[in-house]
């Protein structure tokens, strides 16, 4: 495996390594951006072949494929300046920041390639969405649990959407957790039962001789409690509800300049 730098060292840089050097096979080099210090000196501490850098350009310098994990709103200031040769090859995993946007950053020819990696490449579990396939690319993250390459930007950001439901996921649980604690029921039965429902729902979703919806009826019995939730609280409102959030983070997505510019201007 080539040698890889990483610039920003934040949850998924962090995935994206541990993934790395803790597989079974030997580890690649890994070279650190400064940038996420704390977390940076752990991984170099924890695994022999991590190293950080000086500085971003040492980065690239050192790497044959750059993973830019900065945050959106700071790639400007962290990659200001950089110089990256043609003979690199880039993975943006910033959302909604397009190739040409990051093209025009870099001022590069260097090929750049998109992708969705998720916290759990750790584990090297996780199927991650890249833009446009690319070999060296997808035998990175087949490695890390899985590729899902997309031939356009407009796929891709659909796929970034759905991502952003994830800490929701969360949330429901958190939130019938403490229903149920509402109800007299002590905090730890009540999030290690909710844990339990759901670690089941995840066992479940392994199946994939069946649809997502068949799964859903497989579950329900007419007039029966599922069926009761579902058509009462994640009724039509709630799904079109679900659907306009979507639309709307899409449109952020594709679009993040003009919606910046449209928010500022109804602020003032």
């Amino acid at each position: 495996m080539k040698r890889i730098g990483i610039i920003g060292v934040g949850e998924i840089g962090r995935a994206i390594v541990t993934g790395l050097c803790e597989a079974d096979d030997k580890s690649p080099e890994v070279f650190l951006s400064p940038r996420g210090a704390r977390a940076a000196a752990e991984l170099s501490e924890r695994y022999e072949g991590v190293q950080i850098c000086a500085d971003n350009q040492e980065v690239v310098d050192r790497a044959e494929v750059v993973i830019i994990a900065v945050r959106r709103q700071d790639r400007h200031e962290a990659l200001a300046g950089l110089r990256v040769d043609g003979n690199k090859l880039v993975i943006n995993v910033m959302a909604g920041v397009g190739i040409d946007d990051l093209r025009r950053t870099l001022a590069t020819g260097a090929p750049l390639v998109r992708a969705i990696p998720l916290p759990a490449v750790r584990e090297r579990r996780s199927v991650t969405v890249t833009c446009p396939s690319h070999p060296e690319v997808n035998s990175l993250f087949e490695h890390l649990g899985g590729v899902l390459p997309v031939t356009d930007e407009a796929a891709f950001n659909v796929f970034s959407a759905l991502t952003g439901t994830l800490t929701t996921h969360y949330w429901y649980l958190a939130t019938l957790t403490s229903w149920a604690i509402g109800h007299g029921i002590a905090s730890d039965e009540a999030e290690g039962y909710v844990r339990s429902l759901f670690q089941e729902v995840g066992r479940a979703l392994s199946d994939e001789t069946r649809s997502l919806h068949q799964l859903a009826a497989n579950h329900e019995t007419p007039n029966g409690n599922n069926e009761r939730i579902r058509t009462t609280w994640f009724g039509p409102a709630n799904s079109e509800a679900l659907n306009k959030a979507l639309d709307d983070l899409l449109a952020d997505l594709k679009w993040p300049r003009v919606r910046a510019r449209t928010r500022s201007r109804a602020v003032s």
